[in-house]
């Protein structure tokens, strides 16, 4: 039998940075929209999981599919984990998709997917090659985190630090000196292990540098990593939806 997939947005309302922003407009769109939209064109079935009644009546109103979750989940793995059961989904592998990323481009979530003709992965993940020529600042972000990488593919931390440390190397010749990569937030999971790690109390490391994904590793869990290029524009601020404005623009206009 071949694996079957589902697409999970959850999406909240509230945000401490942009409240309301699955509704912003964006090119005669919602963000929601944009997102779910993106989503379907690779998967055979996509939901948005809210704890919003606007949210909620938005997305059925363009013909997308919404579901009901609590309001008091700590993250998006948990949220995806409530819809999941909700809908009563017998897919085998959820896809944890951002709300908040209206570009997201149909091929990584085939990458997501393909990491899955495995069936010894569990959870899988992207990542982005930082490029040599942009400075340490920018690799230095913390918004950004970092994560290393085994020669099987699979993660071995993520940190909002800058890893690996080179030692006996200037910072600022540090991105020409060795290849990192930056964490790209879509997660995939096998039902079962979606179930498995949000029954997991909070690590030490998760509240240290608050990502879910080192309670995952602490506990034994492997994340498979895949890799790509893809320019992606999150929106968290209302600055960040100017810029994507912006964006949909060129992109339009070079179309």
């Amino acid at each position: 039998m071949p694996t079957s997939f589902i697409g999970i947005i959850p999406a909240r309302y509230a945000s401490t940075r942009f409240p309301g922003k699955p509704l912003a407009d964006l090119g005669g769109q919602t963000v929601i929209e944009r997102v779910y939209r993106r989503a379907s064109s690779a998967l055979p079935e996509v939901a948005v999981a809210t704890d919003d009644n606007r949210i909620f009546e938005a997305v059925e109103a363009f013909g997308g599919k919404a579901v009901m979750t609590s309001s008091h989940h700590r993250s998006g793995t948990d949220r995806c984990r409530e819809a999941y059961e909700n809908l009563g989904s017998t897919a085998d592998v959820v896809i944890n998709i951002q709300g908040d990323e209206p570009f997201i481009d149909p091929s990584q979530l085939r990458q997501l997917m393909g990491c899955f003709d495995d069936k010894s992965v569990g959870i899988a993940t992207l990542v982005r090659p930082f490029p040599a020529d942009k400075p340490f600042e920018a690799l230095e972000n913390p918004n950004s985190p970092k994560v290393t990488v085994s020669p099987a593919m699979d993660a071995l931390l993520f940190s909002r630090s800058v890893i690996p440390y080179l030692r006996g190397i200037e910072k600022s010749d540090w991105p020409s000196k060795h290849q990192y990569y930056t964490h790209i937030g879509l997660y995939a999971y096998r039902a079962e292990v979606l179930k498995e790690i949000t029954r997991l109390p909070q690590s030490p490391l998760e509240l240290a540098e608050s990502l879910e994904q080192l309670r995952w590793l602490e506990n034994g869990y492997r994340i498979r990593v895949a890799v790509s290029d893809c320019p992606t524009i999150g929106i968290d601020t209302p600055a960040d939806l100017e810029a994507a404005r912006r964006f949909l623009a060129e992109k339009e206009g070079n179309s």
